[in-house]
């Protein structure tokens, strides 16, 4: 048995890898082109697992694609291959409409073909699980309800648009082609392995380098938290008992400003690491950014009254833990961090 993983060495695809392989002996394919986001690095600990192979390359590497689908015959595809930064596809949306919209077409198509070629003791078992994000629900008002599985997609981005058509692909070859997809729309995520340009990594970084900490417009942006490993958990609940043709919302239930959440990583950073004055002091309002959205907040009701799932960690544990874990890992932000990631900061911050 396998399963393919497209994606599988950013942040999420990553930490769902290393999860996996701890509950089972399953083989795991992982499939990445290894952009700028995409570190083996998060792998190193399974690298070597007999269980484990990885395939360096595109999603609209047809030949490729087809190759791998023959070879191992998985069971399921979990997509996460994904251009997922909005500042960088304010500045170049391009390379998000190539990844996530075509990138994503070319993978339906290879799973199409291979799906129709499968035994028929196969075909009832496989499921196509596409990885999105909430942020193709737009912007909810900040007294409104949250986002239900049945709110309407009104992305304000060239990344959430992007993801938005994805989502519509997949749920167009479930309808037209009888492909046994599902789609998961996930909050913000946090945790272990996380490219540092996002928000909290951002934080934490700057924070000890004694560098500003940017906060867009007046840092009232509201966000739902996700921990990455209960994310991992709830993709697992979702692709052994999810149904297909579905949709499923994965929320952290923590909605929290942007500015309270630099406010409690400086806290954690006064306890742990204290500097000559709080970490607050360094916290700086910028410009704020195009098409900015204010608020995002998942309801994960349907997933917990059909799958049972319900996140494990509590902001206080999961934000404190990613903090610690950072201050323990420098050595691979350092690898990541060079000359480009600096102009990239600059040029987004300024």
């Amino acid at each position: 048995m396998a399963i393919l993983v497209t994606g599988g060495a950013g942040f999420i695809g990553s930490n769902y890898i290393i999860n996996f392989l701890e509950d089972t002996q399953e083989t795991v394919i992982n499939l990445d082109l290894l952009t700028y986001a995409g570190n083996p690095e998060n792998l190193s600990s399974i690298e070597d697992s007999k269980n484990y192979q990885f395939f360096h390359g595109d999603i609209g590497d047809r030949n490729l694609v087809n190759k791998i689908l023959k070879t191992y015959e998985p069971r399921a595809i979990i997509n996460f291959a994904a251009e997922s930064h909005v500042d960088r596809s304010i500045h170049e949306p391009s390379g998000f409409i190539q990844t996530n919209i075509v990138g994503t077409f070319n993978l339906l198509e290879c799973t199409r073909e291979y799906f129709s070629h499968l035994r028929e003791n196969g075909r009832p078992k496989f499921r196509f699980l596409h990885v999105s994000t909430d942020e193709v629900f737009g912007s909810a008002s900040p007294s409104g309800p949250a986002f239900n599985e049945k709110t309407r997609y009104k992305p304000n981005s060239p990344y959430s648009a992007s993801k938005a058509s994805s989502d519509f692909l997949v749920r167009a070859y479930n309808r037209t082609y009888e492909l046994p997809t599902i789609i998961t729309n996930c909050s913000n995520n946090y945790g272990p392995y996380q490219f540092p340009e996002k928000f909290i990594p951002l934080t934490i970084l700057r924070a000890i380098k004694g560098e500003e900490i940017p906060i867009y417009g007046d840092g009232q942006q509201i966000r739902d938290w996700l921990y990455v490993t209960d994310h991992c958990d709830a993709l697992n609940r979702v692709l052994k008992n999810g149904l297909p043709g579905d949709v499923y919302n994965i929320g952290g239930l923590n909605q929290i400003t942007n500015l309270q959440l630099a406010e409690d990583i400086c806290e954690i950073l006064d306890e742990i690491r204290p500097s000559n004055q709080s970490y607050k002091s360094q916290i700086n309002f910028t410009k704020d950014r195009p098409g900015h959205d204010r608020r995002y907040a998942i309801d994960c009701d349907k997933i917990n009254k059909e799958l049972g799932w319900m996140p494990y960690e509590s902001f206080e544990s999961g934000i404190r833990k990613t903090v610690i874990w950072y201050l323990e890992n420098q050595e691979w932000t350092d690898n990541i961090i060079g000359g480009a990631y600096r102009e990239w900061i600059k040029k987004n911050y300024s």
